[in-house]
């Protein structure tokens, strides 16, 4: 149930709160007002997309929030409980309900964010909600329940939680088929140029594997390449560093020589005096150090012309690894991987006799599970359609619709097997009573088409959600007829949370909550502001609808009587 909704900066409205109750809630106001912006307000809150131009003229930015009550149990529902985890503000109940709050951003220029529990989100995670929150009725809906697709998911919603269970475990099957189908044409189709394919994956593995590269070899034989392209200049480098240290064939001249000297002149005063002692421990391994270090240089130095050619080597292999990278990817690890991938392509085409065979084995086992569960689910639509068209006949009637009635068909895929079953389904309405059964779309005016929806309402995909948004579902209705369709929409608000917008008075009686927005004209900018309305407010907005002002008594009285009907 949605408890509270706030916008600011939509469209025509600056600020705007709502509070809404149980029941049916009717929002009313002049066309053009902006009623249709709270319906698109709460599509943002699902996760939609959100249109050009939406923010208010000179608003940096718009915002919409909806404060939700959950029933506790929907905190354990399997179906939500990796998106519970995964929010990034924690859900409690309290009293067995727990409050959701959900928010969404729209910067002038079109930027959006999304926030659960006023914490950062996407709107992956609002769209989650979306089925068990609000399900959404408006003109716009009218035609697309002409569509084969939404018509079927109109009777597989209608026939209940196990009934989907088999339309999965059917296009899981389906599924299976397709793929596996896909794989043995293509097989069939490269077979003439196998030999070819063949010819060129192994020349490219064979160039691969002679190569041999390896990830963390190019940089080491980069640093060789640079050292040996310098050999001559790190020669002379090394060459004087040993004479320095050790002087020309070994002489005194040398550093280690000048320490030598030092620690000469020490000797006789050795065990005197403790500090230079320590000053003299500190040189004897000064002179120690610069011995090993002058081995070392010796064996660098004589190590640089040590494998004469090398540098050609090193520049080849190179050069190598350069060439396959620039044809397999552009790195050594890419290189890698379509080595990888030629090996199983040969593998596949060596053996596509082989794998052939296997795959039109596999394909008839998979075809013969779809079919099983292709008839099952035809029988489960063929039972479920007869209760669908009992029960939308006798809500059509209660619709000022007498005598119109509602037939399913269901017709034979023209491929045989389509990704919902071996059928399609096609609704066909009588509007009246003696007249053919017509497909939906030809047959039902827009005033008939929003009654039928109303009486499918809750029947559907949308038959878990705690609230129900009718956008103008009234549209084209008029008289006798506009009470039942109010009567119809209080009679949902029995059993779950509706929002009419609307603009007939008749069912704007009904509500027991009621908002007016109005527009005001009088500054540059046009904006618009909700309130909620009861009492005499209310039976001058009721008036109003009727086509009169609250001075109109006879209108007034109207309303009234509209009113405690």
């Amino acid at each position: 149930m949605l408890r509270e909704l706030r916008i600011e900066n939509l469209l025509l409205i600056e600020s705007a709160e709502l509070r809404f109750g149980k029941g049916l809630n009717a929002i009313t106001g002049e066309t053009g007002a902006g009623k249709t912006i709270l319906a698109h307000s709460l599509d943002l809150l699902m996760g939609g997309k959100a249109r050009a131009g939406i923010v208010r003229p000179g608003a940096e930015e718009a915002y919409v929030e909806g404060v939700f009550a959950l029933p506790a149990a929907l905190l354990e529902d399997p179906e939500l409980a990796e998106t519970f985890e995964r929010l990034p503000g924690r859900v409690e109940a309290q009293e067995g309900v727990a409050e959701l709050v959900l928010g969404r951003r729209v910067s002038a220029g079109g930027r959006t964010s999304a926030f659960v529990q006023s914490r950062s989100a996407s709107a992956a995670d609002l769209k989650a909600f979306g089925p068990r929150l609000l399900a959404f009725y408006g003109q716009h809906e009218h035609r697309k329940l002409t569509l084969a697709s939404a018509q079927m998911q109109v009777l597989d919603g209608f026939a209940g939680a196990e009934h989907l269970e088999v339309v999965e475990h059917y296009r899981r099957a389906h599924g299976e088929v397709v793929a596996l189908t896909s794989e043995l044409t293509e097989l069939q189709e490269r077979d003439g140029a196998r030999e070819r394919d063949l010819d060129l994956l192994r020349f490219e593995l064979e160039e691969i594997e002679a190569t041999a590269p390896d990830a963390n070899e190019q940089e080491q034989l980069g640093a060789e390449r640079e050292r040996l392209r310098h050999a001559e200049g790190l020669l002379d480098a090394a060459t004087q560093a040993v004479s320095s240290l050790v002087g020309d064939d070994d002489s005194s001249a040398g550093a280690t020589g000048l320490l030598g000297e030092v620690d000469a002149a020490l000797k006789p005063v050795d065990g005197v005096d403790a500090s230079l002692d320590q000053l003299a421990e500190r040189i004897r391994g000064l002179e120690v150090e610069l011995g090993d270090a002058a081995a070392e240089l010796r064996t660098y130095r004589d190590g640089i012309d040590g494998e004469p050619g090398r540098l050609g080597e090193v520049e080849e292999r190179l050069e190598a690894l350069d060439r396959l990278q620039r044809k397999h990817g552009g790195s050594v690890d890419a290189v890698l991987a379509h080595a990888e991938r030629c090996r199983v392509e040969i593998d596949r085409l060596e053996n596509a006799e082989e794998r052939s065979a296997e795959l039109e084995a596999r394909i008839a086992t998979a075809a013969q599970t779809r079919a099983e569960h292709a008839d099952e689910l035809s029988r489960s639509r063929e039972e479920a359609g007869t209760r669908l068209s009992k029960r939308v006949r006798k809500e059509l009637a209660s619709l000022a619709m007498e005598g119109a009635s509602l037939e399913v068909g269901l017709e034979p895929h023209p491929d045989g097997f389509g990704p919902a079953g071996q059928e399609t389904v096609e609704l066909r309405v009588a509007t009246n009573p003696g007249i053919p059964v017509a497909p939906l779309g030809d047959a039902a005016s827009g005033g008939e088409l929003s009654r039928v929806m109303l009486a499918l309402a809750g029947l559907g995909p949308a038959a878990g959600a705690s609230t129900f948004v009718f956008d103008e579902i009234d549209s084209g209705v008029g008289g006798n007829t506009a009470n039942a369709v109010g009567e119809r929409l209080r009679r949902l608000g029995d059993e779950r949370q509706v929002i009419a917008i609307t603009h007939l008075p008749q069912v704007a009686s009904m509500a027991s909550t009621h908002f007016r927005i109005e527009k005001a004209s009088q500054r540059s900018t046009a904006l618009a502001s909700v309130e909620q309305v009861s009492g005499e407010e209310l039976v001058g907005e009721i008036a109003r609808m009727l086509g009169a002002d609250h001075a109109d008594d006879a209108a007034s009285r109207h309303a009234r009587e509209l009113l405690a009907a």
